[in-house]
C-alpha cells in the first residue's frame, strides 16, 4: 500500500476483509433464519443477546486495532521480526483478556439479562444461547488475532478462506442443533450457540497452524510467547482506547436494545431482525476500515503521511457511495427483506418502520467506521473511541431518550421540559441522528492531521530471540 495506484491496492485488500466480514455477517443471519422457525421468544432472546456478547467480541476487536497500528508501521518500516515479536505478543494478551472476560461473564449472566430487560420466556431463551457464548470468547479473541496480525502484514485472504469453511460450517450445522436432526435432539437458541462454537473452534485451530508456519507474511514464534513488558505496555496503551471504544459501542447497543425491549417482543424481534441487515453495512464499512487501517499504518511506517490521507479519502467516498446504493435497494423492498427471516406480519410490519427510517443513513455509519479506520491504523486509537462515545452517548442515546419516551422535568430558570413520545420510532430516528452527527465531526477530525506521526519506536530489537 506504500507506492503505486491507490484505488486499485484497496479495493485488493478490502475485498477479502468485506467477503470475510460478510460471511461473518451470516453467522449471525443463519442463527436468526434457523431460529425464527422456533419462534418469535427465541428471535427475542437471540436479538436481545446480539449486541451483549458483542460488548465482549468487541474488546478483542480494540486490543487486535493495537495489532493491525504495530504490525503495519513495522512492515511499511521494514521492520519484519519486529512485526512477529507483536503477533507473539498479542497472542498472550487475547489469551488473558479473553479468558477472564469468559469466566466474568458466564457468574454474572443472571443479573446481566435481567439487566437488558429479559423476562419469561426470553429470559430462558436468552439463557440457553449465552451460557455457551461465553464459553466460545478464547475462540473468538483468538481468531481475532490471527487475522489482525496477517492483515498488517497486508494479507486479507488467507483469512477470508478461514471464514468461508468456518462459515460454511456453521450454516450446515445450525439448523441441526436448532431443530434438531437424526439421534440429535433440536435445543433451540443453545443449538444456535453450540453450532457457532465448533465453527468458531474450527477456524481458531486453522488459524494458529497458520501463524506457526510463518509463510503468510508473519509468524507466531515460540520464543515471543514470553511476556515482554515494554510491549505489552505499548499493545495496551494503543490498544485500550479502541477496546473502551468497542465496549462504548457495545453496551450502547446493550442500552438501545434495553430501551427497545420497553415496547414489547413485536419491536425487540423486529429490532433485532433490522440490525442483522444492518450489520451487512458494517461488514462492508468496517472491512474497508480495517483495509485503510494497513493503507495509513504501512504508509506511516514508510513517512508518506499524505498517501495514507489518500488513502482515507478514497476508501470513505467508496464505502459511501456502495451503501447509498444498498439503502436504496432496502427502502425500495423492506418488507421483502423481513420476510427472509420471520413470517409474523406484525414483526414484519414494524421492521419495515425501521428499515425505512434507519437504512438512508447506513453510509454516514460507513464512512465514520472508515475514518475510525484510519485513526487506528495510525495508532490514534483515543480519536477513534471519542467519535464513537461522541455518536453513541451524545448524539443516540440522549436523543433517544429525549423523542422515544413522554417524560416532564422541571429545570430552574427554565421551566417544565418533556419528551416527545414518539414511541418506538423515536428510537430509530436516534439512529439517524447519532450517524449524520458522528460523520462530520469525523470529517473535521481527521483533516486537522493530529494523526500523521505514527506510533512505533523505530530501530528497537525484540526482547526475545528467532527460535
Amino acid at each position: 500500500m506504500t507506492d503505486g495506484a491507490i484505488a486499485p491496492k484497496l479495493f485488493a485488500l478490502s475485498w477479502p476483509l468485506v467477503a470475510g466480514n460478510l460471511l461473518q455477517t451470516l453467522y449471525n443471519l443463519a442463527d436468526v433464519f434457523w431460529v425464527g422457525r422456533v419462534g418469535s421468544d427465541a428471535v427475542a432472546a437471540v436479538s436481545l443477546m446480539f449486541p451483549t456478547s458483542w460488548m465482549f467480541v468487541s474488546t478483542a476487536m480494540g486490543i487486535t486495532a493495537a495489532t493491525i497500528a504495530l504490525v503495519s508501521q513495522h512492515v511499511g518500516a521494514g521492520e519484519d521480526r519486529q512485526a512477529d515479536h507483536v503477533v507473539g505478543q498479542t497472542v498472550l494478551l487475547t489469551l488473558a483478556v479473553s479468558v477472564a472476560l469468559a469466566i466474568l461473564g458466564y457468574v454474572f449472566r443472571h443479573p446481566l439479562l435481567s439487566l437488558i430487560g429479559a423476562e419469561g420466556a426470553v429470559y430462558t431463551e436468552a439463557l440457553a444461547y449465552i451460557e455457551v457464548i461465553f464459553l466460545s470468547l478464547p475462540l473468538t479473541f483468538l481468531f481475532f488475532a490471527f487475522r489482525a496480525a496477517l492483515q498488517g502484514a497486508g494479507d486479507t485472504k488467507t483469512a477470508m478462506w478461514l471464514m468461508v469453511a468456518s462459515a460454511g460450517l456453521n450454516v450446515v450445522i445450525d439448523p441441526i442443533f436448532i431443530l434438531g436432526w437424526g439421534p440429535i435432539e433440536g435445543m433451540g437458541t443453545r443449538g444456535a450457540a453450540v453450532a457457532t462454537l465448533i465453527a468458531r473452534l474450527f477456524a481458531t485451530a486453522a488459524g494458529v497452524y497458520i501463524l506457526l508456519r510463518g509463510d503468510w507474511g508473519v509468524q507466531l514464534h515460540l520464543a515471543d510467547l514470553r511476556p515482554d513488558p515494554d510491549r505489552l505496555r505499548k499493545l495496551v496503551d494503543v490498544g485500550y482506547p479502541a477496546s473502551l471504544d468497542g465496549w462504548a459501542r457495545s453496551f450502547s447497543a446493550v442500552v438501545m436494545a434495553a430501551l427497545v425491549a420497553r415496547f414489547g417482543p413485536i419491536p425487540t424481534a423486529a429490532y433485532g431482525i433490522g440490525l442483522r441487515l444492518m450489520s451487512v453495512s458494517w461488514s462492508v464499512s468496517g472491512a474497508v476500515g480495517q483495509a485503510t487501517a494497513t493503507g495509513v499504518g504501512q504508509n506511516l511506517g514508510a513517512r508518506t503521511p499524505d498517501r495514507a490521507a489518500s488513502v482515507t479519502w478514497t476508501a470513505t467516498a467508496t464505502t459511501m457511495g456502495i451503501l447509498f446504493a444498498a439503502a436504496g435497494l432496502v427502502v425500495a423492498f423492506p418488507a421483502e427483506a423481513m420476510r427472509l427471516f420471520i413470517g409474523e406480519q406484525p414483526v414484519i410490519d414494524e421492521g419495515v418502520t425501521f428499515l425505512r427510517i434507519v437504512a438512508p443513513s447506513w453510509a454516514f455509519f460507513g464512512g465514520v467506521m472508515v475514518i475510525q479506520g484510519a485513526f487506528r491504523g495510525a495508532g490514534i486509537t483515543k480519536a477513534a473511541m471519542a467519535l464513537s462515545f461522541l455518536s453513541r452517548w451524545i448524539f443516540r442515546v440522549p436523543v433517544a431518550l429525549a423523542v422515544a419516551f413522554a417524560w416532564t422535568v422541571t429545570v430552574p430558570g427554565i421551566g417544565p421540559i418533556s419528551g416527545l413520545a414518539w414511541g418506538v420510532e423515536g428510537l430509530w430516528w436516534a439512529y439517524v441522528a447519532g450517524a449524520v452527527a458522528s460523520f462530520a465531526v469525523a470529517v473535521v477530525w481527521f483533516r486537522l492531521g493530529t494523526w500523521r506521526e505514527g506510533v512505533i519506536d523505530r530501530g528497537a530489537t525484540p526482547a526475545a530471540s528467532d527460535d
